[in-house]
């Protein structure tokens, strides 16, 4: 059925977003493709903006479509599988993944950190730290939010040294830190505030995966405190058996 039926007692909006659901599942309507406009759609349709509305709301509780602000809405694609583990590196995991990968630095700053971050460093409360802002691709897709902190002290001049390098395995390595792993890992689903909701092109009712982390070295002295916002469209955390 490609055409709505008035009168049989199914609403409009039902009947449409079956009919999108399986041109979906037919592969009429392509991974990543965009839908057309609610517009677009309530012309074929013949009805009002607000029914096709509903019908695509439908879709998204079925995640079989995800809406992007300011962009429109696209066919969702499968979430790529994360894996969380002792060793957790962005940039490995997304070449084991067979994925492009891209980090940008949105900010850094030198400054006195909220008192829980103090307190996973090991730092003096009046202490500083260097805080940076980064937003992840993959593929072209933005799939995390993360604000890292580092000890000032330990590390100086570390937001330089990683705007160069875009990692902060290598980063680490400059300052003599060959290795480290992760201590400690609790994941949680928020919504996001409205600066990362508009960074990462996303409905701010709509839930992120909320992964906080502590780094440290082989001596087991914190190197690092993280709060990755990683989005549930795209990503599926994955807890390794050493995790």
């Amino acid at each position: 059925m490609s055409e709505i039926e008035r009168g049989r007692g199914v609403a409009l909006w039902s009947q449409i977003s079956g009919i999108l659901a399986d041109d979906i599942l037919k592969g009429v309507l392509r991974q990543g493709e965009q839908l057309p406009s609610a517009q677009e759609l309530a012309a074929r349709f013949n009805v009002n903006r607000h029914t096709v509305r509903r019908a695509v709301a439908a879709l998204e509780e079925r995640n079989l479509v995800r809406t992007e602000q300011g962009r429109g809405t696209f066919v969702q694609e499968h979430a790529l599988d994360y894996p969380i583990s002792r060793r957790t590196r962005f940039t490995q995991n997304m070449r084991n993944l067979n994925v492009e990968a891209d980090i940008e630095v949105l900010e850094d700053a030198r400054e006195i950190p909220p008192p829980q971050v103090a307190q996973a460093l090991c730092m003096d409360r009046h202490a500083y730290a260097y805080r940076i802002e980064t937003l992840s691709r993959a593929d072209g897709h933005i799939v995390d939010h993360s604000t890292a902190y580092f000890p000032a002290a330990r590390f100086a001049g570390l937001p330089a040294v990683y705007r160069r390098l875009r990692s902060v395995t290598r980063t680490l390595e400059e300052f003599g830190v060959t290795d480290y792993e992760r201590k400690h890992t609790r994941v949680s689903a928020r919504l996001p505030d409205a600066h990362t909701a508009r960074l990462m092109r996303q409905p701010a009712n709509r839930p992120l995966l909320y992964v906080q982390s502590i780094n440290t070295d082989t001596r087991g002295m914190p190197v690092q405190y993280g709060i990755t916002r990683f989005s549930g469209d795209w990503v599926q955390l994955v807890l390794m058996a050493d995790s």
